[in-house]
């Protein structure tokens, strides 16, 4: 990759998972990555694994419902690898019930990590990306945005990221930023896993059912999303800006 290609990029829920496949694949591409998540320790693994590969990552442990925290942890990111013009907001946590069961508090950590996160990201970075005249930041949504029994709070956050997506490309692409949205469908990842766990299901089980239900007839992993992610934030996805793209093995919708 040319050296004037080459970009600092902030991935957040990074430890695990989609995050953790994402980053990696940024590094890949050859990026520096802020490797961000709850747990800074946790994210050792990950910055592991792309140094091993020769590239550059930093652990960076951060609440991003927290703004002081949140600017903390950008602040650092450009002191200590270059100023972020990629932001992969994949930060999320579920706490799935009917509605009847659902409370308050299940409701706001939801929304507050997907949503007020997500914002709070954005707004810390996007100084440096209209800076530089260049940035690419990309939301990671899910088909739950079309509605999904048990996940009001998860489904209703996944949603208002997508119009959060489509509000931002419209402000920033002036500015030479594209703003654009991943929605995943079935991944095999620990998140799935443990709602599986929650269900009392075996949890090939529950894959084996979901692919059943899959055109391409298998789930998907955390690198088919780090794949759609990778392009996004790339050269190649210039002109393309507010859209949503379903990765879930078939048409959504």
């Amino acid at each position: 990759m040319p050296e004037n290609s080459r970009k600092v990029a902030v991935v957040t829920g990074a430890a695990r998972g989609i995050g953790a496949a994402t980053a990696l694949r940024l590094a890949r591409d050859g990026h520096a990555v802020a490797v961000c998540d709850l747990d800074e320790p946790a994210c050792a693994g990950t910055v592991e694994a792309i140094e091993k590969e020769g590239g550059r990552a930093l652990a960076v442990g951060v609440d991003v419902t927290d703004a002081a925290q949140v600017a903390a942890a950008v602040a650092r990111t450009a002191e200590e690898l270059g100023a972020p013009t990629i932001l992969v907001n994949n930060a999320g946590i579920t706490r799935d019930n009917l509605l009847f069961k659902l409370t308050e508090d299940d409701w706001d950590a939801v929304v507050a990590v997907h949503l007020r996160g997500a914002f709070l990201m954005s707004r810390a970075v996007q100084s440096h990306m209209t800076e530089a005249r260049w940035g690419r930041i990309v939301n990671l949504s899910s088909t739950s945005a079309l509605g999904n029994r048990g996940q009001a709070n998860y489904s209703a956050a996944k949603a208002g990221l997508q119009g959060f997506t489509k509000t931002l490309a419209i402000e920033l692409g002036p500015f030479g930023v594209t703003v654009n949205a991943v929605a995943p469908g079935f991944i095999a990842t620990d998140m799935t896993a443990a709602t599986a766990a929650r269900m009392g299901l075996d949890f090939e089980d529950l894959k084996a059912g979901a692919a059943q239900q899959i055109p391409v007839r298998r789930v998907g992993t955390p690198d088919d999303i780090a794949g759609a992610v990778s392009y996004l934030a790339g050269e190649d996805a210039g002109f393309v800006s507010g859209q949503v793209l379903y990765v879930a093995g078939g048409p959504q919708g």
